[in-house]
C-alpha cells in the first residue's frame, strides 16, 4: 500500500499546495470543533460560581463563533481540494488512454476491453474521491482522535484510560480487516471488469446471439457472473459491517463505563460538573472520527487496489516504438519499394513446439506494383500484412520500404506511408465523412478534402452513403452496425484509399461484396491504384485478377511468385489453392443468393434512428 500511495503522491505533485491548504482547513475546523466542549466547561463552571445572564450570552456567542469558523473552514476545504482533484482525474484518464492506444496490438489481443474500461472509469474515479476527500479526512480523523485524547486526559486521566483500553482491540480488528478487505476489494474490481467485458461483447455480438438463438444461454452465463460478483460484494459488505459493529460498540461501551465512573468521581468531589460535561462532550466528538476511521480505511484499501490496477497497465512496456533517432524521415515522394528478407514471426505466447507463423519469408514488391498474396487458411497471409506497418514486429529478418528498415522509421512516418483495409471492417460511431477521412492528410483545403472524399467513395462503390438521411454527415452508429457487411467493407476501403498511401495493404477487402459489385470496385481500383504499391490478401480468384503478380504463401513461407497465368502452369500447389478458393466463392455466392443484402431503406431507417438518438 505504501508504494502505491507513494506513487499517487508523485502524481498529485501539481496540486500538492492546494491539497495542503485543504488539509490545513480540515484540521483547523476539526480542532475548532473540539474547543466547543472546553467552552461548555467554562460556561458551566462560570454559572456554578456566578449564575448571570452575561455568562450565558458570552458562552453562547463563543460557541456560535466557533461553529461559524468551523463551517467556513469546511467550505474552504472543499474549495481547495475538489476542483484540483478533478484535474488530476482528467490527466490520469488522458495518460491512461494515451498508454492504451500506444500499446501494441498483442496487448489488446490479451486484455478484455471491459477490464480496460473499468480501470479507466471506475478506478480513476475512486482515486479522485480519495484525493479530494479520503486522503484529507483520514489524516484529520487521526489528528482529531489524538487531540481529543489529550483533552480527555486533561478532563480526567482515569476516564481517559478507559478509552485507551478500548483502542487496543480496535487496532487489532483494523489490522485483520485490512487484510481481508484488500483481497475482496481486488477480487470485486476484477470481477466488475470481467462483467463489463461480457456486456460489451454481448452488445457487439447481439446479431449472432439472436441469429443462433443463444440469448438465453448468454443470459445464464451473465447471470452466473453477476451472481459471483454479488457474492463477493456481500462478503465485502459483511466484512465492513462486522468491523463497523465493533467500531461503534467498543467506544459506546467505553462511554457507558466512563459515565458510571464519572458520576462516582463527581459525587465524591474529584471532578467538577464542568469537567464531566467537557469530558463527555469531547468523547462524543472523538467517537465520530473513530467510527469514520473504519470507512476511510476501507476507502484507502479500495483506492490502493484501484492504484495497483491502474499502474498494472501504466507499467507495461511497449516494444513497438519509434527509435530514439530515426535513420531518416519518410520521404514525401516515397516510391513504395517494399522488401521482406528472411522474415520470421511468432506470437509471444506460442508454445515452443509450434513453428513460426511466418517462417523465413522473402518477398519483393516493386514500386507501384499490385501484388496478390494467396494461400490456404492459416498460412500467415493476414499476419504478414500486419508486419509491414508494425502492428506486430518481426522476430527475425527485416522489412524495408525504399531501403529503410521499418524499425528504423518513426512510427508516425511509417504509418503515413501505409494504409490498411481489414477484412473485418471496423467503423467508428461517427459520420460517414469522419470515418472515410480518418487517415487523410489534414493539411488539405476543404475543397481538396471534399474532392478526395468523393473519389474514395466512387472508387469503393460506396455511393449508397449519399442516400443516407443526412448524406455524408449521417452518423452510422457504433462500429457501423447499422450498415451491412458489404457496406462497411466499402467504407473501410474508401478510408484506406483516402489516406493516399505509398503502400496500400488490403486484407481481402472485397469478401463481403457480391460478384457484380466486386467487379465494379476492381475496375476502379485498377485506375486509382496506378502508381501505388499494393499488397492484397486474396481469397477470391476475381481479386487475384487485380494483381500484376501473385505470391503464394504456404506454412509461413513464400514458395512461389509470378503472374497468375505462370503460376497456374508451373505450380501444382497454386492450382490447388485457387481451386479451393473458387469452390469457396461458389458456396458464398449461394449464401448471398439465399440471404441477400440489407435493403437500403432498412439501412436508412436504422441510420435515422441512430441520428435521433
Amino acid at each position: 500500500m505504501i508504494a502505491s500511495m507513494g506513487r499517487l503522491w508523485q502524481t498529485v505533485r501539481p496540486i500538492r499546495f492546494r491539497l495542503f491548504l485543504g488539509l490545513l482547513s480540515a484540521l483547523v475546523a476539526s480542532t475548532s470543533a473540539l474547543l466547543i466542549p472546553q467552552a461548555l466547561e467554562w460556561i458551566i463552571n462560570r454559572l456554578d460560581a456566578d449564575p448571570t445572564a452575561a455568562a450565558v450570552w458570552t458562552g453562547g456567542a463563543l460557541v456560535m463563533g466557533i461553529g461559524l469558523l468551523e463551517a467556513s473552514l469546511i467550505w474552504l476545504r472543499r474549495m481547495f481540494a475538489v476542483s484540483p482533484s478533478t484535474t488530476v482525474e482528467k490527466e490520469m484518464r488522458v495518460s491512461f488512454y494515451r498508454k492504451v492506444i500506444h500499446l501494441p496490438v498483442a496487448f489488446h489481443d490479451a486484455w478484455g476491453s471491459g477490464q480496460l474500461l473499468s480501470r479507466m472509469m471506475s478506478d480513476i474515479s475512486l482515486i479522485r474521491r480519495w484525493v479530494a476527500f479520503g486522503m484529507i479526512m483520514i489524516v484529520t480523523d487521526v489528528v482529531t482522535i489524538i487531540v481529543g485524547m489529550v483533552l480527555l486526559f486533561r478532563s480526567s486521566s482515569l476516564l481517559a484510560l478507559i478509552f485507551v483500553c478500548a483502542a487496543v482491540p480496535v487496532c487489532i480488528l483494523a489490522f485483520r480487516f485490512n487484510q481481508r478487505f484488500a483481497y475482496l476489494s481486488r477480487l470485486s474490481q476484477d470481477q466488475n471488469g470481467d462483467l463489463a467485458t461480457t456486456i460489451e461483447q454481448s452488445v457487439q455480438g447481439i446479431r449472432v446471439l439472436k441469429a443462433f438463438g443463444r440469448g438465453p444461454t448468454a443470459l445464464e452465463g451473465f447471470t452466473a457472473q453477476a451472481d459471483e460478483l454479488r457474492r463477493t460484494e456481500v462478503k465485502m459488505a459483511t466484512a465492513m459491517a462486522t468491523f463497523n459493529m465493533f467500531m461503534f460498540m467498543l467506544p459506546e461501551l467505553a462511554l457507558g463505563l466512563a459515565l458510571l465512573l464519572g458520576l462516582y468521581e463527581t459525587a465524591h468531589g474529584n471532578m467538577t460538573v464542568g469537567q464531566m460535561a467537557s469530558y463527555f462532550a469531547t468523547a462524543t466528538m472523538v467517537i465520530g472520527p473513530v467510527r469514520m476511521l473504519g470507512n476511510h480505511l476501507g476507502q484507502a484499501i479500495n483506492t490502493n487496489t484501484a492504484l495497483d490496477r491502474h499502474f498494472e497497465v501504466m507499467d507495461l512496456s511497449n516494444d513497438i516504438t519509434s527509435p530514439e533517432s530515426a535513420d531518416e524521415p519518410a520521404p514525401a515522394g516515397s516510391r513504395g519499394d517494399v522488401r521482406l528478407t528472411g522474415v520470421h514471426f511468432r506470437y509471444a505466447d506460442a508454445p515452443s513446439r509450434i513453428p513460426d507463423v511466418i517462417d523465413g519469408a522473402d518477398l519483393h514488391i516493386r514500386p507501384g506494383e499490385t501484388m496478390a498474396l494467396v494461400g490456404v487458411t492459416g498460412s500467415g497471409k493476414s499476419t504478414l500484412l500486419q508486419l509491414i506497418p508494425r502492428l506486430y514486429d518481426v522476430t527475425a529478418g527485416r522489412i524495408t520500404i525504399d531501403g529503410v528498415d521499418v524499425r528504423d522509421m518513426d512510427l508516425v512516418d511509417l504509418r503515413s506511408l501505409t494504409a490498411v483495409a481489414f477484412e473485418d471492417a471496423t467503423l467508428f460511431s461517427d459520420t460517414v465523412r469522419g470515418n472515410v477521412m480518418l487517415g487523410a492528410d489534414e493539411t488539405l483545403t476543404p475543397e481538396q478534402s471534399e474532392e478526395l472524399l468523393h473519389l474514395a467513395l466512387r472508387t469503393a462503390d460506396a455511393g449508397f452513403a449519399l442516400d443516407l438521411p443526412d448524406g455524408l454527415d449521417t452518423r452510422i452508429g457504433e462500429e457501423g452496425m447499422s450498415l451491412s457487411g458489404g457496406q462497411r467493407q466499402r467504407l473501410a476501403l474508401a478510408r484506406a484509399i483516402a489516406a493516399r498511401p505509398s503502400v496500400l495493404l488490403l486484407d481481402d477487402p472485397l469478401s463481403a461484396l457480391d460478384t457484380k459489385t466486386e467487379e465494379r470496385v476492381t475496375d476502379r481500383l485498377r485506375e486509382v491504384l496506378e502508381g501505388t504499391t499494393t499488397l492484397i490478401v486474396a481469397h477470391r480468384t476475381s481479386t487475384v485478377a487485380l494483381a500484376d503478380r501473385v505470391a503464394l504463401i504456404d506454412h509461413g513461407e513464400i514458395v512461389a511468385v509470378g503472374t497468375h497465368t505462370d503460376l497456374m502452369r508451373s505450380s501444382a500447389r497454386y492450382r490447388y489453392v485457387i481451386a479451393n478458393q473458387e469452390e469457396e466463392a461458389r458456396s458464398n455466392q449461394d449464401i448471398e443468393t439465399l440471404t441477400g443484402e440489407l435493403d437500403l431503406r432498412e439501412v436508412q431507417e436504422t441510420a435515422g434512428k441512430e441520428g435521433e438518438r
